[in-house]
């Protein structure tokens, strides 16, 4: 095997925490809410990925897009739009597919790359992260990027922290001690907060000998096990996984398939709306509400490919999957095919623009009471719904349904305003 850049000793500590010691650290979050929230997740097999992948999972998901709803019209009837409303989100989800198709991508040598010899895993950490790095030098890389590594088990630990050592070392080497922006290491299947406090060992480990400064690697959590809900005591058990994290954990995604598999679900009723998958993502909002930490659903996992009929009904699935998302409060999901793209967005977009009006007569009377309690129809509105109808338009501005000028019109603030993401300074500022 190829040196690493943490010595022998340093690892066998970092495994020696997966053997039941258990570190308490007082609750810390590094949530940037100036950060963009990606809409989404696209992952692939690491074996796979070249720095152009964002460039080449747009152009499928155009064609797919053309070939299937090749009009307004035609994805109104597949995804049982309103026509008028299909019509003005259409060419936005055609320039989002062609401008940046992909916000948020995981390299992943857990699930899509699955099992295989100890040095063709070591030569695919290299040369996905020599691709990242090219990536870098070259602008093709999407917002957000990252890996997700295998489980921190018995059984998988070594390979695990060999993969993420292996990588990180390659890509500062190649990428002149740089990582991407918004750069970000996936946990999955977790089952212990040991786990937990390993690989924020190996973080700080990894920073120490390679002298990053100290917090630099940030990680997610992957809620995919029951484990990951309720701690052995009946305690909730995501406030101590976060901890263990020392302030490195940005975000949690939740994993539906494994998730629903830890609850006995069977395979034909494992999907996103399941009312085990709404308990546990509830849990997670409780938990986590007011920490910064981003919070995203699972994947639909029947493929648009096909027919046309066909694909129609696994886009129309997909959108009902991530309206339900937004209802409920997760603005971020998994896709897993270049062809879950164009609904993607067009599902985004819809729920956004359809409540649009509504939203920008509410806000703009409610700024210009200057705080008051106001009533518009038969909706009343108060300081906090005044930061949930800001966080509507900076969401819907964010993720692309709507402009910068079309939120400064519509919203009736200036665009400073709308960017320092704050209510109460906006009312202050006009007092």
């Amino acid at each position: 095997m190829a040196d690493t850049s943490i010595p022998d000793l340093a690892l066998t500590t970092i495994l020696d925490a997966l053997h039941g010691v258990n570190v308490h650290v007082a609750r810390q979050y590094p949530g940037d809410t100036a950060a963009r929230q990606p809409v989404h997740t696209v992952y692939g097999g690491a074996h796979l990925f070249k720095a152009d992948v964002a460039r080449k999972l747009g152009a499928a998901a155009l064609k797919s897009l053309r070939d299937h709803a090749p009009d307004a019209a035609t994805l109104a009837a597949a995804l049982n739009f309103d026509r008028a409303l299909a019509e003005r989100l259409y060419p936005r989800v055609v320039d989002k597919l062609t401008r940046e198709p992909v916000e948020d991508f995981r390299i992943d040598f857990e699930d899509g790359f699955g099992s295989r010899p100890d040095l063709e895993e070591d030569g695919h950490a290299q040369l996905a992260a020599t691709e990242v790095a090219n990536g870098l030098s070259d602008g093709t890389l999407p917002p957000s990027i990252g890996i997700r590594i295998k489980p921190f088990n018995e059984e998988l630990k070594r390979r695990s922290l060999r993969t993420f050592d292996l990588f990180l070392t390659r890509l500062l080497d190649r990428a002149a001690g740089k990582l991407p922006p918004q750069f970000v290491i996936t946990l999955p299947k977790i089952t212990s907060v040991e786990q937990v406090t390993a690989l924020t060992s190996a973080c700080e480990a990894f920073e120490y000998w390679r002298q990053l400064p100290a917090g630099t690697l940030k990680f997610e959590l992957m809620v995919e096990t029951t484990q990951s809900i309720v701690a052995p005591d009946g305690s909730v058990a995501l406030p101590r996984l976060i901890a263990a994290g020392r302030g490195r954990i940005v975000a949690a995604h939740f994993g539906t398939y494994d998730y629903t598999a830890s609850c006995g679900i069977t395979a034909a009723h494992q999907h996103m709306r399941h009312p085990a998958c709404d308990f546990a993502k509830d849990v997670m909002q409780v938990t986590l509400a007011g920490t910064g930490l981003w919070l995203s659903d699972g994947a639909t996992n029947v493929m648009p490919v096909g027919s046309r009929e066909t694909v129609h009904a696994a886009w129309r699935l997909h959108a009902e999957h991530i309206r339900h998302s937004l209802v409920t409060g997760f603005y971020q999901g998994w896709d897993l095919h270049p062809a879950q793209l164009p609904s993607r967005y067009a599902a985004v977009y819809a729920f956004f623009l359809e409540g649009l009006d509504a939203a920008s007569e509410r806000l703009k009377n409610f700024v210009q009471k200057a705080a008051q309690a106001t009533l518009v129809g038969d909706v009343f509105d108060d300081a906090a719904t005044g930061q949930g109808l800001l966080n509507y338009f900076l969401r819907a501005m964010n993720c692309g349904a709507i402009t910068e000028e079309e939120a400064v019109s519509m919203s009736g603030l200036s665009l400073e305003e709308l960017r320092g993401r704050s209510f109460v300074k906006i009312l202050q500022g006009r007092s």
